[in-house]
């Protein structure tokens, strides 16, 4: 994307010739370049198209660090810009992706940031890595060795190899809470899962057992076996913090659960007694281990000597902590001492759980043995014997801290154990694994400094370094219009708490590196963690000036910034902002912010960034791409608009673009966020948009309209022009329910084919949103599309669609058989599609010709049961097209031919919305198969 904005389009007019000249040249004399080149560099339009190609070649993973491509692509940017490369500003650098690819294009790049771990990435990626170039990589593997020895002298007596010279690598845990039934006072692990390995030919598990003592409460007891079968393994303990007594089945209550946490703040330790024996506390049920001479991990039981280690590890612990207090508390506690993030409220806070469980200080997330670990590298670290690689190591810390803390899972399907920040939110984690920091595996030391040194290896040494410096970006540091290309990725408003969690790593790293000058708050001397205050993030759980950071006050502060951004940009310049949020307050948020700013939006461009197999993606619509809004500076004396103009122009403008983006494979949520850069153009050309009688248009009456008109033109192409103009009883049309059916499965298309989503699941408390099923969506977004269109959303609830926290769900077409048969039929209906059985349990149930299907359901009475179904009005066609796929699912072959005989006869609207339903349901979905099965039946 950056070189598609520092390179001028040929065919444009004002294209120079001496770069359309340059290019020809450059083009022609690329090694390995298609012959199909030579023909097309004749023309502008063919040098257009070669250069496109060039860039989505480049883009390729395989080619990024080609020399070929980076040498070619400078040499088109030096040509683009005879006289000075360009500068690449970007406020919001983050961890410096847009300007590190700046600076390997050739330009010159400065990247700021609010975060103090940010700007010491930066640091590290813009200016040491660039200026002291690859041999950074055998340095840094040189100076951890000679770390890891002496850490490894110190720490030997808490990693103890095992008797048969195996070596541990991880030990798995789980806190545990006592059952509060009368007369059971069991110990209740919390176990998400009892799986230890989980491969397609190896399964390794625990099996729970109840072991009964004279006197005392029963207590649980694990042993390890090979399941032959995933039915012999038993379930967890804990869903959504409330736990089960695996003794006498009692549910403890989330309240409960959190109070005795509390009480163990968190429950990550281990509580002995006065003969160092386990009473209480986190339970530690396996360890794996690698032996000499043999492939793969193997399993075995806690041992004494294990429990005796951890036991260690606490003295250690509390001995480093007494000197610190008997030496007067000089400087920092050893053991970070500072506060979690309290979570809570609507925005970015309900990304914390932490604190509802004790764990009040960010020391509380590390047991024993990971502090002991920790700090015992970050001693070493703050003297390095190499002053230019303590960055590096700094870095590497932070890593290891992130596979080394209690909320780091164990992956069985790839044994392993899993990172905290997996996705961007600390929850809690009910059972975990604890890396061996010393050991030659995964989420260690070793494995930390690895990933750093292949990041140096692959960089491509830039001409020269780039600046990088830690600003606000609505009051940035550089001059008046000294920028080329402002290029930007912003805060995606409440969607992630970017300062909380960096004080995760903030933490370490002010102990690793005492004194950095980075490592502070400038803004607030007293404050010892990030700067929150001028993070342009939504929470309204914290405050600016006694003001709630909410909606308005994040609109306010993006205004500002982009402002800035307008400010130090040239009147030639161009900017392009990044933007992957998937709701529609989200996108308001920016625009509003963008347009305020003086900006004007010219085009807007999905592109595939994200990650399928990422955890927010999966199951959810969640973009598959990043939409990039290409903006240029609106002009100080643009017209103000004529409403009516507009809105004529909008419906050609969303067309084309949408054609156009379903030509290159772009679809659903893609797709139409995409379409609100051509939209918005129209719009933010002018100062502002008014009405005949004068009254100014705001920016969300008009993405009111925009998203209208998208879902308009959505309709229009799944189900035909009569439903695209459709509201209430409009002759000829579909029924609402299928109209929204239809938008629903159309915007759930994803761009990305293929989501993994292999891996276990990731942990959280009774208050998270519930993940979302197969085809969910943001109710926002539902919102969004049915309102203009005529549809009713609460006509439909609990019929075809169910909301809740702010998530819609289509109701699965198997769940519909007590609405569409009543009582009896559904419960035939289930059998039927549970047991597959051989003969036509429908038979006896529609003695007629056809089957008489229901229709809609009244709201639901107040104990939440529904009222009678023969009292409904008629079904519609979606309720008899469902009808028709669970008597295809059940095998109901001569009621299903029956019901579409039926069909036939009464027009062709049942055919013609099955086969657009069956367009629209992803492949391998079981609707599909049910839906395509059915539609065979009928030819």
């Amino acid at each position: 994307m950056l070189l598609a904005l520092l390179l001028p389009d040929p065919c444009d007019s004002k294209c120079p010739d001496s770069f359309k000249e340059a290019a020809r040249k450059l083009l022609r004399n690329m090694r390995g370049a298609p012959l199909g080149w030579m023909r097309n560099l004749e023309t502008d339009e063919g040098l257009r198209r070669v250069v496109l190609s060039f860039i989505a070649d480049f883009a390729n993973w395989d080619n990024s660090a080609d020399d070929n491509y980076v040498g070619l692509a400078r040499d088109l940017v030096k040509a683009a810009h005879p006289e000075q490369m360009p500068l690449v500003v970007d406020p919001f650098a983050g961890g410096g992706s847009i300007p590190l690819e700046a600076l390997r294009l050739g330009c010159d790049a400065f990247a700021s940031d609010l975060n103090p771990v940010a700007c010491l990435i930066l640091k590290v990626m813009l200016e040491d890595i660039p200026r002291h170039g690859p041999d950074l990589a055998g340095e840094l593997r040189r100076a951890g060795a000679e770390i890891k020895a002496q850490a490894e002298q110190e720490l030997a007596d808490l990693y103890p190899k095992d008797p048969d010279g195996a070596t541990p690598v991880a030990y798995l845990w789980t806190r545990t809470v006592r059952c509060e039934a009368p007369k059971c006072g069991t110990e209740i692990p919390l176990t998400r899962s009892l799986w230890l390995c989980r491969r397609p030919k190896r399964k390794v598990a625990l099996q729970p057992n109840i072991v009964y003592g004279d006197g005392a409460a029963p207590r649980v007891e694990f042993e390890i076996f090979e399941p032959q079968a995933d039915s012999e393994v038993a379930g967890g303990t804990v869903a959504r913090a409330r736990a089960t007594c695996l003794c006498c089945g009692a549910v403890l209550p989330p309240e409960r659960v959190r109070d005795q946490l509390v009480a163990q703040r968190g429950g990550a330790d281990v509580i002995f007694d006065r003969h160092g024996k386990r009473k209480a506390g986190a339970m530690m049920t396996a360890v794996v281990t690698l032996r000499p001479g043999e492939r793969g991990r193997h399993y075995r039981l806690p041992t004494a000597a294990d429990y005796a280690a951890v036991a260690a590890a606490q003295a250690r612990i509390a001995a480093i902590l007494d000197e610190w207090k008997r030496g007067g508390r000089q400087g920092l506690c050893p053991v970070p001492d500072e506060s979690t993030p309290a979570g809570g409220g609507s925005g970015a806070g309900r990304a914390f759980s932490v604190q509802r469980y004790g764990m009040l200080q960010w020391g509380d997330l590390f047991t024993a043995r990971q502090k002991v670990a920790l700090l015992e590298l970050a001693r070493h670290l703050s003297t390095p014997p190499h002053p230019r690689l303590a960055h590096l190591l700094g870095i590497g810390l932070n890593r290891t801290a992130d596979g080394g803390a209690s909320t780091s899972r164990w992956l069985a399907s790839a044994e392993e154990v899993k990172n905290v920040f997996s996705r961007q939110a600390l929850p809690i984690v009910w059972d975990f694994g604890e890396s061996n920091l010393m050991a030659p595996s995964s989420r260690t030391w070793d494995s930390a400094l690895e990933s750093i040194c292949k990041v140096i290896s692959a960089s491509t040494p830039p001409p020269t370094p780039g600046q990088s410096q830690i600003a606000d970006a609505a009051k940035h540091p550089i001059p008046d219009q000294s920028s080329d290309v402002w290029f930007t990725d912003p805060p995606y408003y409440d969607a992630v708490p970017y300062a909380d969690l960096s004080d995760f790593f903030l933490v370490w790293l002010r102990r690793s590196l005492p004194g950095h000058p980075l490592l502070r708050d400038p803004f607030d001397p007293s404050n010892p963690l990030s700067p929150k205050s001028a993070e342009a993030v939504q929470d309204e759980t914290k405050r600016v000036n006694g003001r709630p950071k909410d909606r308005y006050w994040f609109e306010e502060t993006m205004a500002k910034a982009f402002a800035e951004g307008r400010r130090v940009l040239s009147d030639d310049g161009i900017g392009a902002v990044v933007f992957a949020h998937k709701t529609t307050e989200g996108w308001e948020a920016l625009l509003s912010g963008m347009i305020r700013g003086g900006w004007t939006i010219t085009a807007s461009w999905p592109i595939a960034t994200e990650m399928g197999s990422r955890l927010r993606a999966r199951d959810s619509a969640a973009l598959a791409t990043s939409v990039h809004l290409v903006c240029r500076p609106r002009a100080e004396d643009a017209s103000v608009g004529e409403w009516a103009d507009v809105l004529r122009e909008l419906p050609e403008r969303v067309g084309d673009w949408m054609q156009r983006l379903q030509g290159e494979g772009v679809r659903g949520a893609d797709l139409v966020f995409a379409c609100v850069g051509p939209a918005l153009e129209i719009y933010s050309r002018h100062t502002a948009v008014e009405t005949a009688d004068g009254r100014v248009v705001a920016l969300p009456a008009y993405l009111e309209r925009v998203w209208e008109v998208v879902g308009r033109e959505a309709l229009a192409q799944i189900l035909g022009t009569a439903e695209a103009r459709a509201r209430n009883g409009v002759a000829g049309a579909l029924e609402e329910d299928a109209r929204l059916t239809a938008l629903f499965l159309w915007t759930m298309q994803s761009t990305s084919e293929g989501t993994d989503s292999s891996g276990d699941e990731s942990e959280d408390d009774e208050d998270a949103a519930p993940r979302p099923g197969a085809h969910s969506l943001p109710f926002d977004v539902v919102r969004r599309f049915a309102q203009p269109l005529g549809i009713h959303l609460d006509e439909w609830e609990s019929r075809i669609i169910e909301t809740d926290k702010g998530v819609v769900r289509l109701i699965p077409v198997r769940d519909r058989g007590k609405q569409l048969f009543g009582n009896a039929g559904a419960g035939v209906l289930a059998d039927g599609l549970e047991t597959a059985a051989a003969y036509d349990p429908q038979l006896s149930l529609f003695p007629e010709p056809a089957p008489t299907v229901r229709g809609r359901t009244s709201r639901r009475g107040a104990a939440g049961e529904m009222d009678d179904l023969d009292a409904s009005p008629n079904a519609t066609t979606l309720d008899r097209i469902h009808a028709a796929m669970l008597l295809q699912g059940s095998g109901s072959t001569q009621a299903l031919r029956a019901l579409l005989q039926a069909e036939q006869e009464r027009g062709p609207d049942f055919l013609r919305l099955a086969n657009a339903l069956s367009a629209l349901y992803p492949r391998g979905s079981g609707e599909k198969r049910l839906l395509d099965a059915m539609l065979l039946a009928a030819r």
